[in-house]
């Protein structure tokens, strides 16, 4: 049973905090797929994804290729990814079901630091802790990544 980790961004941009979980996921072994809400804002981020450092090559791809089954990582509009992923990682609001959260190895839910996202954030973390799921919050106001509650 996997858990749901929500990431408040309030130093690091999406781009970077994102870079940084897709290394850690594919030294797990872990495919990923990274779920958003607009088309353009996920080619926004598979630009930044291809743009960054070089010694840390993040092989991925945009959903809708013939090849999306075989992505490590995949970036995605939809709640099914092609790439059978062991973790999801919305952004930008994304949904998550309680369902996929229980059946993945994790689910990862970043939000920057607007009233919109939090408040979207707050209504994640109560469907998915009402409905039995494991969460953890974690905060990188202090500078360092800290976990600042847990259910």
């Amino acid at each position: 049973m996997g858990a749901a980790y929500f990431y408040h961004l309030t130093r690091r941009s999406l781009d970077a905090t994102l870079q940084a979980l897709l290394e850690r996921s594919l030294q797990q072994g872990w495919r990923v797929a990274v779920r958003g809400t607009d088309a353009e804002r996920l080619a926004w981020l598979d630009a930044k994804l291809w743009d960054g450092p070089q010694e840390s090559f993040l092989p991925h791809g945009l959903a809708g290729g013939p090849h999306d089954a075989d992505q490590p990582i995949l970036l995605t509009l939809t709640a099914r990814a092609a790439n059978e992923p062991a973790c999801v990682m919305a952004v930008d609001g994304a949904a998550v079901d309680p369902d996929e959260v229980k059946r993945l190895d994790r689910v990862c839910i970043l939000f920057e630091d607007d009233e919109a996202e939090k408040q979207a954030a707050r209504a994640q973390w109560k469907a998915l802790t009402g409905a039995g799921c494991a969460a953890q919050y974690w905060s990188e106001e202090s500078g360092r990544w800290e976990k600042m509650a847990e259910a």
